[in-house]
């Protein structure tokens, strides 16, 4: 089976952007303390929906698999979660992997994930694979990173991976030994590239998997999540400007302009 690398915070980030260049995944430890993890788990919970009556909720034709809790909006809804987003290694990997092809990063998907017991392995899929006018294999579109809250094992609904697939002409498939499953403690993040084919494992546990979803894109695309939208302006006004930057409240080059006295 392939593997994924790992490596620790604590790493020369070129080691880091290194690995993730190969193999187009990477787990790293020792990102985050169980006082991040347990804050973030508060901040959300408010927002996240019952966890009674999942278990048969699942349409196997859906793209997102049932007995799962999600919310998004994590800027406006956890101040952990903008920490998170601003992590100095998360800052120099979308540097690394983003910045040559873009004026501005932006965030493209925040998200809070629990698989239940009983979820059902998701489709392999691309992070960039709405832009699909870019023919295989596309440059660098996004940066995908998974945040563990609690341990990811194979059988509790670890990521699965395919490790190369970015680098994949279209129409290959992925054969079952081709396949990785994040296994990671608490506190570690899974980096994969917009190419690389993943999705959610299976959780065949009696467990709940928690992790936070962060993504990171080339500012001059449609992002996936909304953040004007998101994120509202009262609280915009307050972010640092790297924040500011990341929910799309500055320009990109020439795109996304505004008459400011509109709305105030």
């Amino acid at each position: 089976m392939s593997k994924i690398p790992m490596h620790k915070a604590s790493d020369p980030t070129e080691d880091l952007a290194s690995a993730l260049d190969e193999a187009g995944c990477l787990v790293v430890t020792d990102m985050f303390n169980a006082a991040a993890r347990d804050r973030v788990r508060n901040e959300l919970e408010p927002h996240m929906p019952e966890a009674a009556g999942l278990t048969m909720l699942d349409d196997p034709d859906s793209f997102y698999p049932g007995c799962t809790r999600r919310t998004t909006g994590l800027i406006a809804r956890s101040e952990q979660a903008r920490e998170f987003a601003v992590h100095p290694v998360s800052r120099a990997l979308y540097d690394h992997h983003l910045s040559a092809n873009c004026e501005h990063v932006r965030l493209h998907v925040t998200a809070g994930l629990e698989v239940g017991p009983g979820a059902r392995k998701q489709i392999l899929h691309r992070e960039e694979d709405p832009f699909s006018f870019f023919p295989l294999p596309r440059p660098n579109l996004i940066l995908a990173s998974m945040w563990a809250i609690s341990d990811f094992r194979a059988d509790n609904g670890g990521t699965q991976l395919v490790p190369g697939s970015h680098r994949w002409e279209a129409g290959r498939e992925a054969q079952p030994d081709e396949i990785a499953l994040a296994e990671m403690p608490a506190g570690s993040v899974l980096y994969w590239l917009g190419g690389t084919l993943h999705g959610a494992g299976a959780n065949i546990s009696e467990d709940w998997r928690y992790g936070v979803i962060l993504t990171y894109s080339l500012g001059w695309l449609r992002q996936e999540e909304n953040q004007g939208l998101a994120v509202p302006s009262s609280l915009a006004a307050t972010l640092s400007p790297e924040l500011q930057t990341l929910t799309s409240r500055t320009m990109h080059d020439a795109l996304g302009f505004f008459d400011p006295r509109i709305g105030s």
